[in-house]
């Protein structure tokens, strides 16, 4: 059994979808851990504000067959892919962590997941997740948040999944 650390967000009806995918996972994976959800300006384009959150599960399955279910829920939930990579989406879910394994490809799997260095990824599974160690860097979540700018516009709401 492997740990994953998921990171979660829409900007197209975000609470519904991120409603609809936390029950997904759990349905998927039982035990499911959420962060709190956070409100997050959209980045590298102009668009509505994100609803952001992190989720922690234990899997059996490799890192590409998780991709491959996240994506048929994203999927699921309306999520078109390819189209521009910056743009609005229903539904988008990423492994940002899986166990302490590095790994690039195949297609845009990388493990860490690059988008750690956005507030919008580490401030959710810093709070879940705070003694976690990113492989290949070896500081915990709670240390790289603390060092962390913040973004302008981030903003922890009052409820989680």
């Amino acid at each position: 059994m492997s740990r994953a650390w998921l990171s979660l967000g829409s900007n197209i009806d975000p609470e519904a979808k991120l409603r609809a995918a936390a029950a997904a996972l759990r349905q998927g994976f039982g035990e499911v851990l959420f962060s709190p959800v956070y409100r997050t300006p959209a980045v590298g384009f102009e668009g509505p504000d994100f609803l952001n959150a992190a989720a922690g599960i234990d899997t059996e399955l490799s890192p590409q067959a998780l991709n491959d279910w996240l994506h048929a829920l994203e999927a699921a939930q309306g999520r078109v892919r390819g189209g521009p990579r910056f743009a609005s989406r229903p539904l988008d879910i990423d492994i940002v962590l899986y166990d302490d394994l590095v790994l690039s490809g195949p297609g845009h799997l990388q493990l860490p997941r690059p988008e750690l260095k956005h507030a919008f990824v580490l401030y959710p599974l810093a709070d879940i997740a705070p003694d976690v160690r990113v492989p290949g860097i070896g500081r915990t979540l709670a240390e790289l948040r603390r060092e962390h700018p913040g973004e302008p516009g981030l903003q922890r709401l009052d409820w989680s999944l």
